[in-house]
């Protein structure tokens, strides 16, 4: 029999966090590759678009090249509270400055 057997592995730690899988690297070679090599009509097609279809697409796109966003957490609030927030009117801040000089 060839190799360790069935349900066993010769890597028991599995691929190290963050590798990408060989299927994934050649997928996204492949999608690469097709987008380049057909980018004019694809060009093309998205000016044919409905504006709000358009829209849509544009925001599938941009998850490809943006960072995704992590929710931040804070030490001082707690799960469940909301803070307080305040808002200053800078503006009638401003006209107050230059009516009292």
């Amino acid at each position: 029999m060839k190799g360790p057997g069935k349900g066993k592995t010769n890597n028991p730690d599995g691929r190290p966090k963050g590798s990408p899988n060989k299927i994934t690297a050649e997928l996204r070679e492949r999608i690469s590759d097709f987008l380049n090599e057909n980018w004019e009509q694809i060009e093309k097609d998205f000016e044919t678009l409905d504006p709000e279809k358009r829209v849509l697409l544009y925001e599938k796109l941009l998850a490809f090249i943006l960072p995704r966003l992590q929710s931040v957490q804070t030490p001082d609030i707690k799960p469940g509270e909301t803070p307080l927030i305040i808002f200053k009117d800078f503006k009638k801040e401003h006209e107050e400055e230059t009516t009292k000089k």
